[in-house]
């Protein structure tokens, strides 16, 4: 936990000095990407990137969070998550790809939903955790579970706890993801 923590705050402070030195970012969000800031006492748990998870290029644009097959969001159906409003597990059978990610879902007629508008579907930030980005880090994904649909996007976090303190201020958070995310993306 304690590694953890470093890895956080040295990656927050390292994202605040880029966006300081970039002057993209006010001092009042630069402040809100410190985690000792944050607006729980413990803070949630954001995983790290580990060695099976891979961060591919996309062109030179874009990031995205694949396993070491190069699936996207550790091959649940993204479709689902609007659908049926929970993660489900795609079949391999049917599979796109989009960004140099390869996505599986469950159904044929989802992955028909999903090549007729790929971005409709695909998870913010390239899949990594919402709330690591919001502070600035790339963080993975635990499991499926973590996750919102809110105004027609898909925004998966790395654990509950994220998915917690993501919510709080769920527009502001976007926000400062967004601004972010365009640092983060590109390599």
């Amino acid at each position: 936990m304690k590694r953890l923590l470093r890895f956080i705050t040295t990656a927050c402070m390292a994202a605040g000095i880029v966006l300081a030195g970039n002057s993209t970012v006010g001092a009042s969000d630069t402040q809100a990407l410190d985690p000792a800031k944050s607006t729980s006492a413990k803070g949630p748990d954001i995983p790290t990137q580990n060695d099976s998870q891979n961060a591919v290029q996309s062109g030179s644009t874009t990031k995205v969070n694949v396993d070491s097959q190069g699936v996207i969001v550790n091959g649940y159906d993204v479709v689902a998550y609007f659908k049926q409003g929970k993660p489900v597990k795609g079949n391999p059978a049917f599979e796109s790809t989009y960004q140099g990610a390869t996505y599986l879902f469950a159904s044929s007629v989802d992955k028909a939903d999903f090549d007729k508008d790929p971005a409709k579907y695909a998870p913010r930030y390239g899949a990594f955790c919402s709330y690591g980005v919001t502070m600035g880090v790339l963080a993975d994904l635990e499991g499926p579970d973590a996750f919102a649909v809110y105004k027609g996007r898909l925004y998966l976090c790395g654990n509950q706890g994220a998915l917690k303190e993501f919510k709080t201020n769920i527009d502001s958070n976007i926000e400062k993801a967004d601004t972010n995310w365009r640092l983060l993306a590109v390599p």
